[in-house]
């Protein structure tokens, strides 16, 4: 599985729009959906896809809210999605399969505030987990016959240099004793690496690849936008003036650039025969286990063995599978 971890030398770089890794793509046909894609570096997928000639539809837990944000772009739509309620995400689901539509792009992007206290959804699950991965894998199992009717698919996990501190926690996911926010935070990003892994090994046979992402730190995303200034600063993203501070070399990116990678896994035909990787700055994320603190000045972002691994990703499946049933 890592003998895939390495950098394929796409072209792109870390400074590299979203519209720069989609220039002379034609997507005119493909329907894709992006949850959360009315919001921070969602939006700016949502609108890079569009343009490029996708329909997109939005999932959002505030459908007037969401149509505001995509008002005038054209061939969007929002559909009503929240990822924390079992049957908003059936319900979403069914309206598409019902629509007879397939499904060529599916961009799992929608993630919570990290909250400073431990937030649960109604059937008692870790906030984090609950939104960023449970609620995208009912998500996708959910969405496989559109996924399977397209001929040909991909499925985008949209994750952070995070994973790299994170650890499953195999016995008490949902935090029952001990709960960090930066550790949950952590947990659920390295999961949506995982659930990549796992799903291209399960439906690459069927033409459905599996990709993570790391889209660096955008400020302004509602993930930072509840850090006060001091901690932003401290943090090396925003200056005395209180602007944001762009470095895409170190990983600060505009919201542009943040979703590079993003548009970069659902249509560069770069990745026609590669799936089940982890992506960062427009191509495959090299693997290095090497530890590395984080700075103002460093944001480390490479891929980990662990979070490659085939057979975490396997228990991870697993596991998830059996907290859907309760």
């Amino acid at each position: 599985m890592t003998n895939k971890q390495h950098p394929i030398g796409s072209g792109f770089s870390a400074a590299s729009t979203a519209d720069d890794v989609l220039r002379g793509i034609d997507l005119s046909g493909k329907n894709v959906i992006v949850t959360g894609g009315h919001a921070g570096i969602g939006l700016e997928a949502t609108r890079a896809l569009a343009k490029a000639g996708a329909s997109v539809t939005v999932g959002a837990r505030d459908p007037g809210r969401a149509a505001s944000a995509i008002a005038g772009i054209e061939r969007v739509e929002v559909g009503q999605l929240d990822l924390i309620d079992p049957r908003s995400i059936d319900g979403f689901a069914e309206r598409w399969l019902a629509s007879g539509r397939p499904l060529h792009v599916l961009v799992n992007c929608a993630a919570p505030p990290a909250p400073r206290e431990i937030a649960r959804d109604a059937r008692g699950y870790e906030l984090q987990f609950a939104t960023s991965h449970l609620g995208h894998f009912q998500l996708t199992l959910r969405l496989l016959p559109a996924l399977r009717a397209a001929g040909g698919a991909r499925v985008v996990n949209v994750s952070s240099g995070a994973h790299r501190f994170g650890e499953i926690r195999w016995d008490d996911p949902n935090f029952a004793t001990g709960y960090q926010s930066t550790a949950a935070y952590a947990q659920s990003k390295k999961a949506n690496v995982l659930f990549a892994v796992e799903l291209d090994r399960r439906w690459a046979s069927e033409k459905i690849r599996g990709y993570a992402v790391h889209p660096g730190v955008v400020v302004g995303t509602t993930l930072n936008s509840a850090a006060g200034p001091e901690a932003l600063r401290a943090m090396g993203l925003i200056d005395e003036a209180g602007k944001p501070i762009i470095d895409p070399a170190r990983g600060k990116k505009t919201p542009a650039q943040g979703a590079s990678t993003i548009a970069f896994a659902a249509a560069s035909p770069l990745l026609a025969e590669i799936g089940g990787v982890y992506l960062k700055d427009n191509d495959v994320a090299p693997l290095n286990d090497e530890a590395k603190p984080l700075t103002p000045d460093s944001v480390p972002s490479d891929a980990t063995s662990s979070s490659v691994d085939p057979e975490a990703a396997k228990r991870l499946w697993e596991l998830s599978e059996r907290l859907l049933r309760g």
